[in-house]
Order: structure tokens, then C-alpha cells, then sequence
């Protein structure tokens, strides 16, 4: 729809509203001077300077602008006020640009401010792959983080032997697939296990099996043991009864929505031309526990300096990590306390780990220990507790872990991937050092693409998934316990001095459940309540509306110097939703 048209210096710019990287927002499209509004036909600009690409053929619009006095359509929307008669800026960085009348026309002057500009041109032109990349992350079986649910219920035996004879056929077309798997201390696991081996060998293909090991473990062995996929059975922080299959790609990467499509079309039993193999084509199933212990000693080389002056505790959670976290600080020369590393296959992340910290905290605060580091149930996150106890998330490690590569040359793009999630007060301690940052949908899959095309260093979520890309293509709880024990060891602070630079906000977060996500978020009235909020707010915190991607559950957040303020600005939200008719309640 049709909301307005300005004009920018020497372009026009018709207002639409469109879909984004799923967002919608007022959008730019932009043509050039010399044809009127009226008779412009709606079409690629044929200027070299402007790259824009149609949508489905409806007037939407995406791409960029290189022009001195840019609109990037990524970075800033344009909003048409029919009430106050007005344009506003609105850019990812949260402040408000304003325009001039001019006629019937708004004129954004020359002087006004650029929009925040935090992509590379490279990085707007592969926009139009990743929306599409994103477009197809959840689908009916393998979501953003694999196949997951409850055993033997939502995730069955017979699940696991599809997928494991589909990709068994798929990579045996040129020659016998290697595929390796691991797998957590979930009960459960061994059934996966042996469905997935049976799979993938009666297709043709070899199994080389890791046992328990941990999820990045996986994704370094199938990458450095020229294998042609992997696999990890966890369902990561879920209690026992749950559980899930990842799949790799060669790279020890998150696999394709393309060759997961596949599979979940195969399960479903619409393809019939995956073939048995017979006689001598029919597979192996290999023990490979030298794979694990080639990823301990990988963990130990990347270490600069020995730990031999630290006292450290580890949480393993009674999972994948309950062997390897030893090995490792061990070889590195810390005295190493290990709690929960007795996993019984019902155990796991049991009043343990990264999802129950609590009892590290107390562990480290009765044995004065230097530092703590709480893994997950397949240890692809790790958040870390200081020498009194107090926890050091994710969004800490990273700031901790940014500045002192930054200091030491070692983050050549100077920017840090984050998820929308991540606490306003990192990105007030990134600004004071002149650290830049991205911002991505919430889930390490979108942190490690934005990294990967972008070729950033460092990346994570608050809740401990920190990805190093220079040492691993997945969230390695281990990998982030070793640069941050790094840190600490090299500039001879502890941890508490090293995260206090990072005053994290107070935050609220409700659920709130709505008729209708998309037209909710386009209601005026919620618009209003956001930009009311926002504008409330300053530069002293900020409000998030985002839509769940599996239920009709809109997510309002706040963060803000008190916790009054912030619920302040998340009632009012929801106030606003309440009086146009749309919620249903607050969970």
C-alpha cells in the first residue's frame, strides 16, 4: 500500500510497506527524478548506483542505495504519518531523523543525519538469499536447531532410521558416505545411535561413531576428518525425556534447509527413489573414539599460555562435557573441580549446567575458587561465574573476550555479532571502547550467517551459544571457556574487575498472546505505544516487540535504568494491544 511520496535530493521515494527479513516495515522505493510520480512505471532503476530488486511483483522493494546522501532500506525506514503529517526516520540505531516540507513533497535536507550504516555492500546484495534462508528455517521436522522433541513420542525410532538412510543413499552418489555421529547422556541416545547407523549403512554409507561427545566436537571432526556430514544426538538444555538430531554439513556447519527438506520429504514418504543397498555395498559401523580425543588435544593447542596458576570449577551438567571438561583444563594446567560429571542417562541438566547455575555459584563462592564455567547438556554454550559468585553471561564474555583481541589486533573487522536480545548494556560498553556490532534474529544459526558473510570473529547470545569463527563454525562451551580463562590469564585480572564494565539494564519480558501476530504489529495504536516508549526512553534504553516464530505470541521487552520504567513502557504496549481488540492474554 501506498503510504507517501518524498523526495530525496535528486530521487523520488515511494513509501511502501513490506516485508524485510521478517519485519515489517515502511520501505523506500526509489526512481529516478527525471521521470514523474505519476508516469514512473514501477521497475528496476537502470542507475549503477542503485541496486533494487522487485518482490513477487507487488511494488516491494529491497536494496541498496550508494548514493552520497543514502536511504539504505535495510538500515532506516520511512514512515508516513497521515495524522501529523510527517516523515520520520526511523534507523536500527534507535534515533529519529526529521524531515522538511517542501510543497506537497518532505525533503530530507543534505545536512541531515546518514543513516546507521553497519553492513557492507556485499552484505545488502546477499539480503534477498538470506531472507530466503530465513524464510525456510522452521520446517515441519528440523526447526532453527535440529529435530527435536519428546523420545519415542514426537521424535521416534523410526524418525532416526529415515533420516540416517536417506543421507546414507544421498552422499553414497559418487562414493561410499562417511557420516559420523554423537551423542549425549540421554538414555534415549543409544536408540538414535543405533537407528541412524542402521540407516545409514543399509543405503550404503559408513558410520563412524563418537559415542558421547559434545556437539562441537562433531562439527570439528566432520570438518577436519574429511567427512561428509555429522550428526549429534542431544536435545542440548531440554530435560532427559526429551531429545533431538542435529545435522551437520562438511563443513561442521548447520545443515542446508535445502538437503533438510529432503530428508523431512523422505520421512514423510514422498521419495521413492531412495535405494537399498545389497551384497558388499552395504555399509559399516565404525568406533571412533580417536575422534574425541583428536578434539581434546585441537582444544588444548589453542591455548596461548598455561592455566597452572588458576583454580577453576566446572558444571558439566551430567552431560557431554562430564570426560572432556577435565581432560582438557587439565592438560592445560589448572586445578581442575568438576561437578556434575556423573550422568545415569536421566540426570542430565538436572538442577545442573548453564540453565541451573545456581549451584556453581555457591561451589565457587565456598571454595574460593578463581572462576566457574557451567556447559550445557551437549556443551555448545557456557556461561561463567566470577571469584564471589556472581554470574558472567554471554553478553559479558563477549564484550570481555572483543576488547582484549581488539587490544591485541585480533578482531580485524572490529564489529561483534549479537542477537536483538542481547542487553542494551553491552552495546553502551561496545560504544565507549569503539567496538561496532550487528544485531540478528534470535538463534546462533543467523549470529554464525551474519559472521560468516560478513567475516566477523566473535558472536553469541546472552545465554552462553559465543561462536570464535577463527576456532570453531558452531557455539563451543569449551572453546569460550578457553579464551576467556586466556583473557584472564594474560592481563592478570578477575573476572569480576573484567565484567564490570558491562552495567547490564534491568529488563522486563512478557508473552503476550494475540489474535493475530502480523496484524497486531501493524496495528497504529501498538505503533504509537512503541514509538510513545521509544521516545520515552532516550538513550537510556529501549523497547523490543518481536513475533514468536512457532506460536501467536508476540514477545514486549524493556530495558531501562529501573525496572519501574521498564514496566512502564512494556504495560503500555500491551495497554495499546488490549484497547485495539487484539490480546488475549498475558501469559
Amino acid at each position: 500500500m501506498t503510504k507517501g511520496t518524498v523526495l530525496f535530493d535528486t530521487f523520488y521515494v515511494k513509501i511502501l510497506n513490506v516485508k524485510i527479513q521478517n519485519l515489517y516495515l515502511d520501505i523506500c522505493f526509489i526512481y529516478n527524478l527525471t521521470k514523474t510520480p505519476d508516469s514512473v512505471k514501477w521497475s528496476v532503476c537502470k542507475s549503477p548506483q542503485i541496486i533494487q530488486y522487485i518482490v513477487d511483483g507487488t511494488h516491494q522493494a529491497e536494496g541498496y542505495c550508494s548514493m552520497k546522501n543514502h536511504i539504505d532500506v535495510h538500515e532506516a525506514s520511512a514512515k508516513w504519518d497521515m495524522t501529523e503529517r510527517r516523515i520520520t526516520m526511523l534507523c536500527r540505531d534507535g534515533k529519529i531523523r526529521g524531515a522538511k516540507k517542501q510543497g506537497k513533497l518532505w525533503y530530507i535536507p543534505k545536512d541531515a543525519p546518514k543513516p546507521f550504516d553497519g553492513r557492507t555492500k556485499e552484505a545488502h546484495k546477499s539480503a534477498k538469499t538470506t531472507k530466503k534462508k530465513e524464510k525456510k528455517a522452521m520446517g515441519k521436522y528440523f526447526g532453527t536447531d535440529g529435530f527435536r522433541g519428546k523420545a519415542g513420542e514426537v521424535l521416534t525410532a523410526e524418525h532416526a532410521f529415515k533420516t540416517g538412510r536417506f543421507l546414507g543413499w544421498y552422499y553414497s552418489k559418487e562414493h561410499p558416505a562417511k557420516i559420523v555421529i554423537g551423542k549425549d547422556t540421554r538414555r534415549s541416545s543409544y536408540m538414535y545411535e543405533n537407528a541412524l547407523s542402521a540407516g545409514i549403512v543399509s543405503s550404503g554409507g559408513d558410520a563412524y561413531l563418537l559415542h558421547v561427545t559434545t556437539t562441537p566436537c562433531v562439527s570439528y571432526i566432520t570438518r577436519t576428518e574429511g567427512f561428509d556430514c555429522g550428526i549429534m544426538i542431544s536435545a542440548s538444555h531440554n530435560p532427559f525425556y526429551d531429545n533431538g538430531i542435529k545435522l551437520m554439513n562438511a563443513e561442521g556447519e548447520k545443515m542446508e534447509d535445502e538437503v533438510q527438506d529432503l530428508v523431512e520429504q523422505f520421512i514423510d514418504g514422498e521419495l521413492d527413489d531412495v535405494t537399498w543397498a545389497t551384497g558388499e555395498k552395504i555399509g559399516r559401523t565404525i568406533d571412533f573414539y580417536s575422534g574425541r580425543n583428536r578434539y581434546i588435544g585441537y582444544l588444548t593447542s589453542i591455548a596461548p599460555v598455561s592455566f597452572e596458576k588458576s583454580k577453576i570449577a566446572i558444571d558439566c551438567a551430567n552431560g557431554s562435557s562430564w570426560m572432556i571438561g577435565r581432560a582438557v583444563f587439565d592438560a592445560l594446567g589448572a586445578k581442575v573441580n568438576v561437578m556434575n560429571d556423573t550422568p545415569d542417562g536421566v540426570n542430565i541438566n538436572l538442577n545442573a549446567g548453564s540453565t541451573h547455575i545456581e549451584g556453581l555459584q555457591k561451589y565457587v563462592r565456598d571454595n574460593k575458587v578463581d572462576v566457574g564455567f557451567a556447559f550445557d547438556g551437549d556443551a555448545d554454550r557456557c556461561l561463567a561465574v566470577d571469584e564471589y559468585g556472581d554470574v558472567v553471561n554471554g553478553d559479558m564474555i563477549m564484550y570481555i573476550c572483543a576488547k582484549h583481541f581488539k587490544n591485541k589486533g585480533m578482531l580485524p573487522s572490529n564489529t561483534v555479532v549479537t542477537t536483538v536480545m542481547s542487553n542494551f548494556g553491552l552495546y553502551k560498553a561496545f560504544d565507549n571502547i569503539g567496538i561496532n556490532y550487528e544485531k540478528t534474529k534470535v538463534g546462533d544459526r543467523y549470529v554464525y550467517e551474519n559472521m560468516k558473510e560478513n567475516d566477523h570473529m566473535i558472536g553469541g547470545e546472552q545465554s552462553g551459544h559465543v561462536i570464535f569463527r577463527k576456532y570453531a563454525h558452531t557455539g563451543d562451551g569449551l572453546v569460550t571457556a578457553i579464551m576467556l580463562m586466556t583473557v584472564l590469564t594474560e592481563t592478570h585480572l578477575p573476572l569480576s574487575v573484567l565484567a564490570s564494565e558491562v552495567r547490564m539494564y534491568p529488563q522486563v519480558l512478557k508473552n503476550v498472546e494475540v489474535d493475530d501476530k502480523e496484524k497486531t504489529l501493524a496495528d497504529p495504536a501498538v505503533q504509537k505505544a512503541v514509538d510513545s516508549t521509544t521516545e520515552y526512553l532516550g538513550n537510556d534504553g529501549r523497547v523490543l516487540l518481536r513475533a514468536s516464530g512457532t506460536e501467536p505470541v508476540l514477545r514486549v521487552m524493556s530495558e531501562a535504568q529501573t525496572y519501574k520504567d521498564c514496566e512502564k513502557c512494556v504495560d503500555e504496549i500491551i495497554d495499546a494491544m488490549k484497547a485495539s481488540g487484539h490480546l488475549v492474554k498475558v501469559r
